[in-house]
């Protein structure tokens, strides 16, 4: 089961692909809030797959409460922490799996005050992670920016003017999905027109400071020093990911060491959805379990019969426990040796 903001059907068949690959049969329900996304996928996936094997399932939160009282054998729900409880209530009843991708405030570590070329690469690349995906629309959007306090009025100067430079017409920034969605994201700042806005040192126990903003609202929080952003990040619920710009090989592995979240990209943004090889998903509030490419495969797949390791089994006799000795102690070498009969 797929649910999300972002009306982008890859979030609802990167999943599928791998379940399908992996031999089960799947109902897939697209979010209500993207109908033109939901309704593409139900008119055109029963054209191309057998439809007993995969059914689209549309419909809003009510069709959403009668799949989840099935029976299951697994169960993926991409959206907010708050839905995700009744998902995970509801398949409890079951004793089914659940995995969960839900985003949250995913942070941006600015170090990067290096050159003048350095600062506006690094400007460039926060706005993609920020304004170019769905207008911030997405669960690994840049969420809000920790630079020091002697940096920020660069970085914010560099900010306007390259925004102003990338969006000179209002048709190349997204759209917000609904309009309750626009309702919310004006409560955050009391106005009627959003554009994309940079916010000051907002009030930390304010709702764009303690809620998942999904939406062109960016907040700036200045810091002391650079290294106290790993107090503030660590401070706050694990997100799905955190993106750090700087050259100081020393912080890049305090913010691995330190923190922890789906995943760290350094000197750039959201790029490490694009790459296959990775595994994708949350730790926490942000989610848990892994997806993409194999991982897709590997989530969903169900165990076979065509290898077995019999050593497992009793009786357990003196070439048995001489393999899991070579296996407990990570011998591999060894343990390939006497399973092939070439070493006593």
């Amino acid at each position: 089961m797929s649910r999300a903001l972002v009306p982008h059907a890859g979030l609802s068949l990167e999943p599928l692909i791998g379940a399908i690959a992996a031999g089960n049969a799947v109902a897939l329900r697209p979010s209500e809030l993207s109908p033109c996304t939901s309704r593409f996928l139900a008119d055109n996936i029963g054209r191309y797959m057998d439809p007993s094997a995969v059914k689209v399932v549309q419909g809003g939160p009510e069709v959403g409460e009668q799949l989840t009282e099935h029976r299951w054998d697994k169960v993926l729900f991409t959206g907010s922490p708050r839905i995700a409880r009744a998902v995970m209530a509801a398949a409890f009843r079951h004793l089914t799996p659940v995995a969960l991708e839900l985003g949250g405030k995913c942070p941006c570590i600015f170090d990067a005050m290096g050159s003048a070329r350095d600062l506006q690469i690094s400007v460039n690349r926060i706005i993609v992670g920020k304004w170019s995906t769905c207008a911030a629309q997405a669960c690994i959007a840049i969420d809000y920016v920790l630079v020091e306090e002697r940096f920020a009025p660069i970085l914010i100067k560099v900010l306007k003017s390259t925004l102003k430079r990338f969006f000179q017409e209002t048709d190349h920034m997204a759209r917000i999905v609904n309009e309750r969605h626009l309702e919310r994201l004006s409560n955050l700042l009391k106005v009627r027109y959003i554009e994309p806005t940079i916010l000051l040192n907002p009030p930390l126990d304010s709702a764009i400071m303690t809620e998942e903003i999904f939406g062109p609202l960016l907040p700036i929080i200045a810091v002391k020093k650079i290294e106290d952003s790993i107090a503030f990040v660590k401070a706050m619920p694990k997100p799905l990911a955190i993106y750090a710009f700087t050259q100081d090989a020393a912080l890049r592995r305090r913010i691995v060491d330190e923190t922890s979240s789906g995943s760290v990209t350094f000197n750039d943004a959201v790029v490490q959805y694009a790459i296959d090889g990775l595994l994708f998903g949350g730790v926490g509030q942000s989610g848990f379990g892994q997806y993409h490419g194999k991982y897709s495969f590997e989530m969903f797949m169900k165990r076979g019969y065509l290898v077995e390791l019999t050593l497992r089994y009793p009786p357990w006799d003196e070439s048995k426990v001489t393999l899991m000795r070579y296996l407990y102690s990570f011998n591999y070498f060894a343990f390939v040796l006497s399973f092939l009969g070439l070493r006593r």
